[in-house]
C-alpha cells in the first residue's frame, strides 16, 4: 500500500501498513497485561477495530501517540494495515499527547502515572501547580506521585509484584534509599502489614527519625486540634437533630484530604423557620 501524502492524511482516519508504525518512547506504560492483549485480539478479530488508533506523521513513516494496546492486539493478530488518525504535531505536542491520553485513560500503575506526571513537567516546562490545573487534579497529588520516584526501579517492580498499594509505598519513602529496601517491602507483603501497620514498621526501623522532634510534635497538635474540630462538628449535628432538625454528618477519608459533609434537609430546615416566624 502507497503511503498517502500529509495533505491527504493528516486528521482523517485511514489504513497504515502496520510496519510502518513505531511505539512511542514516552509511552508512561512499561507493563502491558498478555491476557487483556489476548482479549482485545480476539475481539477485533471479531467485531473489528472500533477505534482507530492516533499516530503522528514523520519522515520515516508514523509515530504512536494513543493506543499502544491496540496496537500490539492487531500485530498479535498479524494484521497488515490499521486504521489510524494522523497528526502533525512537534515532538513536545505528541509526546505531552501521548503521557495525557494515558493519564486520562486511569489504568496506569502509580509509579508509571509518577513517571509520567514527571516527564509532563519537563516537556511541557509547567509547575506542578499548573500541571495539576491542566489535568484537574490536586498540585499535592501530583507532588505525592512524584515523591514515589525516590525508590529504585528494583523497589518499584517489588512493590507493584507483591501487590502493595500506593499508600504502602509512601509509608515506605522513609526507607526507600536503604541498601535492604526489597527485603523490607517482602517482609510488609508477608507479614500482610496495612497501611498503618507498615508505618509503625517504618518508625521502628528509623527510631522515628524520619521527622524531626519538633515536626512530630507539630503534627500531633495537628491531630489533636482536628479532633476537637471533627468533635465541634458532631456536637452541633446533635443539637440540631435534639431541635428537630434532620441534620446528617458523614466523613470520608481520601488519599489527599479528609472529606467531611454535613447535609440539612430543606425541609427540615425551612420548616424550623416557620415555626420561629408564627411564634
Amino acid at each position: 500500500m502507497q503511503l498517502l501524502t500529509k495533505q491527504k492524511t493528516v486528521g482523517k482516519v485511514v489504513l497504515l501498513p502496520i510496519e510502518k508504525i513505531k511505539s512511542n518512547p514516552n509511552q508512561p506504560r512499561k507493563v502491558f497485561d498478555q491476557n487483556s492483549i489476548e482479549q482485545l485480539a480476539q475481539s477485533i478479530a471479531q467485531y473489528g477495530l472500533l477505534q482507530p488508533i492516533t499516530v503522528n506523521q514523520s519522515d520515516t513513516g508514523y509515530e504512536l501517540i494513543a493506543g499502544e494496546r491496540r496496537l500490539l492486539a492487531c500485530r498479535k493478530l498479524k494484521m497488515d494495515n490499521v486504521p489510524a488518525i494522523v497528526s502533525n504535531l512537534n515532538e513536545q505536542q505528541s509526546a505531552a499527547l501521548a503521557l495525557i491520553e494515558n493519564i486520562q485513560r486511569c489504568d496506569l500503575n502509580f509509579f508509571e502515572e509518577a513517571e509520567a506526571f514527571n516527564n509532563l513537567t519537563k516537556i511541557l516546562g509547567e509547575t506542578q501547580q499548573s500541571l495539576a490545573n491542566r489535568l484537574g487534579k490536586n498540585q499535592s497529588t501530583i507532588a505525592n506521585k512524584i515523591r514515589l520516584l525516590h525508590f529504585s526501579n528494583e523497589a518499584r517492580e517489588e512493590i507493584i509484584k507483591c501487590g502493595l498499594t500506593e499508600r504502602h509505598a509512601r509509608a515506605l519513602l522513609p526507607v526507600s534509599g536503604n541498601d535492604n529496601i526489597l527485603e523490607l517491602i517482602n517482609t510488609v507483603y508477608e507479614r500482610r502489614l496495612n497501611v498503618s501497620q507498615t508505618e509503625k514498621f517504618v518508625e521502628e526501623l528509623t527510631g522515628g527519625n524520619n521527622l524531626s522532634t519538633k515536626s512530630r510534635q507539630k503534627s500531633l497538635l495537628v491531630v489533636k486540634d482536628l479532633r476537637l474540630f471533627m468533635n465541634s462538628i458532631d456536637k452541633a449535628v446533635k443539637t440540631m437533630k435534639l431541635s428537630g432538625i434532620k441534620a446528617m454528618a458523614r466523613m470520608e477519608e481520601e488519599d489527599d484530604c479528609i472529606v467531611y459533609t454535613v447535609k440539612i434537609p430543606k425541609e427540615s430546615a425551612l420548616k424550623k423557620k416557620k415555626n420561629k416566624s408564627i411564634t
